[in-house]
Formats: structure tokens, sequence, C-alpha cells
């Protein structure tokens, strides 16, 4: 973000809107390349067990994007059409090579949080951002294009996913054998199995919340422009780095920590109200200066012509703050095996936003009142997906089978 005021003002609303709808086709394809596997990675008492995951999940995300490349060489025009999403496709073939370099730091960053190796995963997420902020400025000082900010993106995640290599190495030379000689380790089949619910459940899940999240960016700029889409995605970005910072940090830590205190029946309630009364804490003051004062600070940092950004900014600041606290909800849905009925609640969340985005583009004819109304119905549904996990949550552990019910 401290790159930001300069490389807005070096690329225009419009190049960051492309770079938008190409992010937004990359996360929708991103959420089946591996099948969820690599969220599993944490939950095996067996680092064999969490090495074949790792396998599966690299060989999935291969064939899936293999699967993507066929696909956009056949139909490439035809599926970003459906998307309204045609202004990328000079940046078609980028779309596979993002997508297997997410899988890979996908795998590998979940690894590191298994070995609770967050100093690690600090510091390269550190050196990342230096370097993709700095090539980003380089590029645009030289040619200010929507593919220059689209390949820096693409380069960035191959840096970042490089480094992240270099930590697992690390984690793996440091950490300590296993305890438990005896294990027997299961085929990758066995595993596929045995965490079946992620790719049956936890993916549609993820899928459906990606297009629900990606659906105003691809409506802006298909009713208003690739500019509108550009203003909105500074908008999320710059409301979103409290959730990328502070709660992907929380996230990393409490995944592990909520799996290891249902394991030993701790009370699994007070640890996550706990720690969402914590994220409430750590987050009220950005999100309500924003609703205070953001098209004057947006208008200020960014350059004049980020004003409507700000304007798009105080409409999602309470909706993107829900989403920022609902971080320790959500890490607890897996280990307490509530995946099913988390797919149900994305089914209904997502379908109220579309219909909010309807009502402001189709029937108010404003992008205001569509982004207001679907930023209404967002924190309706976070605001109850928070309380629905915590009531679930209950006292009691929770068996280490996966196809175990939640108390």
């Amino acid at each position: 973000m401290a790159f930001a005021p300069i490389v807005t003002r070096l690329y225009g609303p419009e190049a960051y809107g492309l770079q938008g709808i190409f992010m937004t086709v990359v996360g929708l394809l991103t959420t089946v390349a591996a099948l969820g596997y690599p969220t599993a990675l944490v939950l095996p008492r067996s680092d064999a067990d969490a090495r074949g995951i790792a396998r599966l999940s690299l060989y999935l995300g291969l064939i899936v994007t293999a699967a993507v490349i066929l696909l956009l060489a056949s139909f490439g025009k035809e599926f970003l059409a459906l998307l309204n999403a045609e202004a990328i496709s000079p940046f078609l073939y980028l779309i596979p090579a993002a997508m297997m370099i997410s899988v890979l730091a996908a795998v590998l960053g979940q690894w590191l949080i298994r070995k609770k190796a967050f100093r690690i995963i600090a510091s390269y997420g550190v050196a990342t951002a230096l370097l993709l902020g700095a090539i980003k400025t380089m590029a645009g000082l030289i040619n200010p294009s929507a593919l220059a900010l689209i390949a820096a993106n693409v380069f960035g995640g191959l840096v970042g996913a490089a480094l992240t290599f270099l930590g697992w190495r690390h984690a793996s030379r440091s950490a300590e054998p296993e305890a438990d000689e005896k294990h027997v380790r299961r085929t990758l089949w066995q595993l596929a199995k045995q965490h079946g619910d992620f790719p049956t459940l936890r993916t549609p899940q993820n899928l459906i919340n990606a297009f629900s999240h990606s659906l105003p960016v691809l409506l802006l700029a298909n009713f208003f422009g690739a500019a509108s889409a550009g203003q909105y995605g500074i908008a999320v970005a710059v409301l979103g780095l409290p959730t990328s910072v502070i709660g992907g940090s929380v996230t990393a830590v409490f995944y592990p920590r909520i799996n290891e205190a249902i394991r030993r029946g701790e009370n699994a309630r007070a640890l996550i109200v706990k720690a969402t009364m914590g994220m409430a804490a750590t987050g009220a003051l950005p999100f309500v200066v924003i609703l205070v004062a953001g098209p004057i600070l947006f208008a200020f940092v960014f350059g004049k012509e980020w004003y409507t950004a700000g304007v798009y900014a105080q409409l999602l600041a309470l909706w993107l703050f829900f989403q920022y606290i609902n971080r320790p909800a959500v890490s607890a849905i897996p280990v307490l095996r509530l995946q099913g009925r988390f797919l149900i609640y994305e089914l209904f969340s997502t379908g109220t936003k579309l219909l909010a985005l309807w009502l402001g583009f189709v029937h108010f004819k404003s992008e205001f009142a569509a982004i207001a109304l679907f930023s209404l119905f967002g924190v309706l549904a976070y605001a109850w997906l928070i309380l629905w996990v915590i009531h679930r949550s209950g006292d009691l552990p929770i068996s280490d089978d996966p196809k175990a019910a939640c108390p």
C-alpha cells in the first residue's frame, strides 16, 4: 500500500479495472484448481499424510491447469464472454500460469502454517510485497498499461511462491522427527477419500464465494466500463488491507490452534468468541475512518481521479469490516465439520447479493445503489455466519474422523 499512491497515478482506473477483471477470472479458476485439498494440510496428525495431501494437491493442480489451457484454446472467447470479461482476451494465456502459481503457493503456505513457521511466512511476505511494488512502479514508468500491471502480478506471484519454497525447505530441515514412527502411511486415494469433504463441499463453497465477490467487478465493467471496475478494485484493495495483513496472519495461527483445541477437548466456543472480539477491536478504527472520510482520503492519497473509489469504500466499509472479523469463525468451519451447511449458507448469501446488484443496476440504474445494497446484504450474511459458528462450536471435543458430525 505504500507504493499505491505512486502506482495509481501511473496506471489510472482503466488499467486497474482490467487487472481486476483478470484477477477475478484467475480467482474463480484457482478455487477449483486443487479441489480445496491444500486447506486440509493442517488437519492430519502425521507429516507423512500431510505430505501425501501436498502431492495430491499439486497433481490435481497440474491436471486442472492443463484442462483450463485446453478450454481456453478451444472456447476462450466464449468463456470470457460468459463472464463479461472479453476485455482481458489479450492476456488469456497468463491465466493458467497464474492458476498454477497460486496452487503451488497455497500448498507451500499451508505447510508452513502446519509447521507454525509464522516468522518465515511474515518475512517472505514482506519481501514479496516490496519486490512487487517496485516491479509495478518500474513497469509503470516504462509502459503504464494493463499488460504491465497484470504481468507484474503474475511475476510477483511466482517470486512469492519461490520464496515460500525456500521457507518450506528451511522449515523441513529444522522440523523435529515425528514421534509416532508406527504410523501407517495412507495412499493418495485413501487421503482423498478421508478428506473428501473438501472437494465435495468446501470447493463448491469457495467457488460460489469467489463468484459472489467477483460479481461487482464483472457487472461494473459490463454496465459502466473498466474504469468503474478499477475504482471498485482500489476501494476493495484498501479496505481489504486489514483483512489480508492482520486477518491473514490471525487465520494462519488460529486454524491449527482451533484444530488442536478441539482435539484436546478445550472450550472451542470461548476461543472463537475471544478471537472474534480481538479482531473487532483491532479493525474498528481504520474502517470507521474510511466510513467517515473515504472520498476525501482517496482523492488526497491516490489522486483526484480516484474520488469515486472513496465513495465505493464508504459504502463497502461495514461489509468488509464484518468480512474481517469473521476470519476466526470461517477458520473453525473445516475443523467443526460444518462444510455442508456452510455450502448451503454460501448459496443463500450469494443469491441475496445477486439480488442486491440486480436491484441496483437494473431497477435503480445506479452503481452506488447497487454497491450499497450489496454491502448491506453482505453485512447481514456475515453477522449471521459468525453467530451460527459460535452457536455450533459448543464445548465438546470433535472426533478425529473427518466424517464425524459436529456436536
